[in-house]
This record gives C-alpha cells, structure tokens and sequence, in this order.
C-alpha cells in the first residue's frame, strides 16, 4: 500500500544571520486511512512540515512523498487531491457571500457544478450555517468564518487534508461539530487520510490513530495515544494550584520531568511529572520557598499531555 505521507532524512533550513534548521532529519510516515496527529510547542517544525507536504516549501535535503508522489518534482500530481485548513486564518473575498465563496474554491479544484452545489448545502447544513448562506463574508462572526474555512477544506472531497488547529478560538459546540465531522468524514469511504495538528491535547487523544511528537525540528516519538501514555506508566503525574511565582527553580528539582504552566485569575496551575512522586514533598517546600501558596493538590493519570510534558520537558506553549 502507498503511504499517504513518506518523509525520509527530511531537513528543511532558513539562512539569515543565523541558520535555522526548522526540520533536522526527520523520518515519518503516514497510512492512508488514518487520522494522524502532529504535536508539538510552537517553533517545533510542525508548520514548516505541513508546507513542504502541501508543496509549499521544498526541502534542503531528504525526501517527502504525498499520495505516493514526490513534492519537489511532482506536485502538480499531489495538488489536486490535498487540501488544507488552519486555523485563525482569514480565507476568501469579503465582497463575496459565504455560498459564492465555497463555489469559487470548488470550481478550482474542477469539482461538477450539480456536486458543488450539493456539497456545499450539505456542508452548510451540517455546520449551521445555511442560515448565513447568503451573507457577504465580511459580515459574519470570526466563529463562524473559521467553519466556512473547514467546510472549504471539506467541499473539495480530498483525499488527504491537512488541518492546522481547526478548532483554534472556536467555542465548545462549533469545535464539537468539527470533530464530529471529522470523524464522519474519515469512516465514510476507505483510504481518507487527515493529519492533524492542534494545542488541545485532549483532541488529538480523543481523534487520532497515532500521534507524533515533534520539538526543534525532530520526531522525539510515534505511536499509538494509549502506548504513548503506557511508555510513561512508571512516573507520576501532578496538577498543583498555586499562587502566581516564578516557577524556574522547580526545573533545578531532582526527579522532574518535565513541567508545564497554566495561568489563571489570580492564581496558576502546575503540570509536573516525577520519576519518583515522593520528590513531591521537595516541589512543595519550594512553592512555600519562594513566597507562594498551595491551594490544591491533586495526583492525575497519565494523559497525553504527561506524555508531551515528559518528552518535551514543557507543555505547548
């Protein structure tokens, strides 16, 4: 079987003042049919990958093959059958209503005009917007401009599509239906493939097949999101509440592996995994150390995030 996705030895660098290397070797592969996750903190590779597989960028070194072809020398053979969606970005022409855009976006993939419009009522119906149909884009919410953006992603009938956080800023029941489609749109027909990359943890455990984890241009892991949290089994996790501090010496602590920040009014939550939880103890002599207050203290099973947070040594900021 032809992989959706085949990297090999792929590396991809900026020259400037300093040379960036965005992708450092990187081997990866993608089966058709999967929905496959990409996580990893901001300024890890994941956006300069996704463009070199929508034949965006060419790589420095190395090889990428989408859909069994090569993106350098045959991209106007992946082109037609990728499409891809980000979130937060502002797609189409304001002058435009919410319909003319779709139909614009199908008829330059060559969709039938009778498909077209099919696809598209469908689509509007199943993201409440059919309402909206006739409205100039410029009109509309950013909410419901970033579903239009997912449902042009969609018309097109890919048969691979990536998307870029497509949940990004939306609110609990606009992201619910995403992800409901998502997984509609991927059991319908054999051989559909998304790659998927998000900063909601819990989306990716909850969608993907498999997931990689990638931080300063190298896959540190792929697998499964239940043998990824297996493979962390023997450490303890944490979630304690706190007053704001500065959180630097904790880093210094023997046993840690890795921790992650989330701040809140007035207070912050701390992620920490151990080797070994009775390092805890120290961690909250520490807090009490530099001037804070433990309001809450709570041991968690393992999640992906504990994943991401052990591997990583932060979270996905």
């Amino acid at each position: 079987m032809v992989a959706a996705v085949e990297v090999q030895s792929l590396t991809r660098s900026f020259s400037g003042k300093e040379d960036i290397i965005a992708l450092n070797n990187v081997d990866l592969r993608v089966e058709e049919g999967e929905l496959f996750g990409l996580l990893g903190p901001n300024g890890a590779g994941k956006t300069t990958l996704i463009k070199i597989l929508c034949t965006l960028l060419l790589p420095s070194s190395g090889t990428a093959r989408v859909l069994g072809y090569d993106v350098d020398r045959e991209a106007h053979l992946i082109r037609p059958r990728i499409n891809m969606v980000s979130g937060g970005e502002i797609s189409g022409y304001g002058l435009l209503t919410v319909r003319e855009n779709l139909w614009m976006f199908s008829q330059f993939y060559g969709v039938p005009g009778k498909v077209a419009k099919e696809r598209i009522d469908e689509l509007l119906n199943i993201f409440d917007l059919a309402d909206k149909a006739d409205a100039k884009l410029r009109t509309i919410s950013t909410g419901q401009r970033q579903k239009m953006n997912v449902i042009r992603g969609f018309v097109t009938n890919p048969d691979l599509i990536f998307l870029d956080e497509p949940t990004l800023g939306l609110d609990v029941t606009s992201s619910r239906t995403i992800r409901d489609y998502v997984r509609r749109w991927i059991g319908e027909r054999d051989g559909r493939t998304i790659l998927l990359t998000t900063h909601y943890m819990r989306e990716a455990e909850e969608l993907c097949d498999r997931v990689a984890i990638i931080d300063r241009g190298k896959v540190l892991a792929c697998d499964t999101p239940s043998n990824l949290k297996r493979s962390v089994d023997d450490s303890s996790s944490f979630l304690i509440e706190t007053t704001p501090f500065d959180v630097s010496p904790l880093h210094a602590l023997r046993d840690v592996r890795g921790m992650s920040v989330e701040a809140c009014d007035g207070y912050q939550i701390l992620r920490v995994g151990l080797e070994d939880e009775s390092v805890i103890s120290d961690i909250i002599s520490q807090i009490i150390t530099c001037g804070a207050k433990v309001i809450g203290l709570n041991k968690t099973e393992t999640t992906l995030e504990d994943v991401f947070i052990q591997m990583v040594g932060r979270g996905l900021e």
